[in-house]
């Protein structure tokens, strides 16, 4: 099973904790990690609710290829964070 398909499947079964440890000692062991590798730990880490590391790995898989589709997911996450409501905080 390739590296993307079965760090997909963890991800489909909610065991994102094993996902990351496998996409981690992936890229680890890797001497050219490619960006889908990063695309898929940052989509583990924004499962969790660890936006800093999500951003931080769709920037890494960005650098690698700028035509990754980190690129979305990193201008959404951005998105996300950067909405502010103020009345939402005044109820």
């Amino acid at each position: 099973m390739e590296i993307t398909d079965k760090t997909i499947d963890l991800l489909n079964k909610g065991e994102i904790d094993n996902a990351i440890q496998f996409l981690e000692l992936s890229i680890k062991e890797s001497n050219n990690p490619k960006d889908d590798l990063y695309y898929l730990l940052g989509n583990a880490y924004r499962k969790k609710g660890n936006w800093q590391y999500a951003i931080n790995n769709y920037l890494e898989a960005i650098a690698i290829n700028p035509n990754s589709p980190a690129k979305q997911a990193y201008e959404m996450a951005m998105s996300i964070l950067n909405f502010y409501n103020k009345d939402m905080y005044n109820q």
